[in-house]
């Protein structure tokens, strides 16, 4: 969760906060969070939303007293969060969300006082959620998508925001065509033997050479354990090198220390003192996640009726894409190689919408616009998906270097 307190008369920024969100406790993702609103009915919706707005609270007071500024002098706060956590925000039961068909109670922009929720300002101070096109592209997407000026692209532009779901935008043809697709929790370090959040101690780069690994961590400290960036950098060298493999490493070859055998199953060690190694439970997971999100790029793709050769962009969004190189994307195979030299990273494109419509009633309109002329594919629905998602499963050639015996 990243706030920011704006001077609405010139635009600067006088504070800025950031905070995990609460509400993991009752969750990791949006449907474990929806699965706690379907096992305690009677006070699940009122328990997530008082995480939410209490986490908000919390922040607005940290940042007007950075700024010297009263929070009774707030005149309007306006939030892009995914579909479901604007539902959850607002006190909405989510929980339909989570079945078949899948339809949000709302998607539409929604504008409230902001005290209506329990949110600390002023008495007029006025709450304004952006637009979802669906249960799956919420409000961070379309602010994303409008940011980016996806709706004016003449040109072929893929736009991604990597997390627990892959929301892709295809701009194509003066056409806008979006999916979702489940990646799980792997690419942010959860679901991961040794996986951590992006915080000091985690090792966000990973390589692999004749004297052993290298590792680069946040902080600068000891490593702890993997963040999202460290799981794909570690997998991109475990292809490279040749480890991810069935044939057999001899004794002799270097890279045979690094590896140790628990059972049956095979794990690769990357720190001894504490010990973080990754199994390969955990390169399943990467695997998933990376057939789950080069599937809908796919999936889109073939809708338009356009190659990844034809793609002028590859846009990156969210605060964790910042942190995925190229390299790991390609290495790993979410993206191919040859669109490497066209990805731009976007950065946090949810809170500069949400900052675009906040300092601009012309810029709410069009963004609402947007949101109802992006149209939404369900993968699961789309013709030979399985077949789709098993084949872009598939890791790249593995072993590209000849290593030393």
């Amino acid at each position: 969760m990243v706030t920011e307190l704006v001077n609405m008369k010139d635009g600067m920024i006088l504070a800025q906060d950031s905070m995990i969100n609460p509400q993991k406790q009752f969750g990791l993702d949006v449907l474990t969070r929806i699965t706690y609103e379907y096992d305690h009915p009677d006070d699940g919706v009122g328990k997530l939303q008082k995480a939410i707005v209490d986490a908000l609270n919390h922040m607005i007071e940290n940042m007007c007293t950075k700024a010297g500024v009263f929070p009774e002098n707030i005149a309007e706060i306006d939030v892009a969060a995914n579909c479901t956590m604007l539902h959850m925000l607002l006190g909405i039961d989510a929980r339909q969300i989570g079945h078949a068909p899948y339809q949000p109670v709302f998607k539409e922009a929604q504008t409230i006082k902001a005290q209506k929720i329990g949110i600390r300002a002023g008495k007029e101070t006025i709450l304004y959620c952006l637009p979802s096109v669906s249960s799956y592209i919420g409000a961070d997407i379309v602010a994303g998508a409008y940011v980016c000026g996806l709706q004016k692209e003449k040109e072929n532009v893929l736009f991604i925001d990597i997390g627990t779901n892959g929301e892709i935008v295809l701009a194509s043809g003066g056409k806008l065509l979006s999916c979702s697709c489940a990646a799980g929790p792997a690419l942010e370090g959860m679901n991961i033997t040794c996986g951590m959040r992006a915080a000091d101690g985690a090792i966000e780069e990973v390589h692999i050479e004749q004297g052993g690994v290298k590792v680069q961590v946040i902080g600068g400290e000891s490593p702890e354990g993997f963040c999202g960036s460290g799981i794909l950098s570690v997998m991109k060298e475990l292809l490279r090198t040749g480890i991810v493999k069935k044939e057999a490493i001899s004794d002799s070859d270097f890279r045979s220390s690094l590896i140790r055998l628990n059972g049956t199953k095979r794990e690769f060690i990357i720190n001894h003192d504490p010990e973080i190694f990754v199994t390969q439970g955990d390169i399943r997971q990467i695997q998933l996640a990376k057939g789950a999100i080069l599937s809908g790029f796919l999936v889109l793709l073939n809708r338009a009726g356009i190659s990844m050769e034809e793609l002028s962009k590859v846009l990156i969004a969210g605060q964790f894409g910042a942190h995925l190189p190229a390299e790991s994307l390609v290495g790993t195979g979410i993206l191919p190689e040859f669109v490497k030299d066209k990805i731009i990273y976007v950065g946090n494109s949810s809170k500069t919408g949400a900052y675009m419509t906040l300092m601009s009633a012309k810029a709410k309109r069009e963004i609402e616009i947007l949101a109802e002329d992006i149209s939404y594919m369900e993968l699961a629905e789309t013709e030979n998906y399985e077949r789709l998602f098993t084949e872009s499963m598939i890791f790249p050639g593995k072993g590209r270097e000849k290593w030393k015996r």
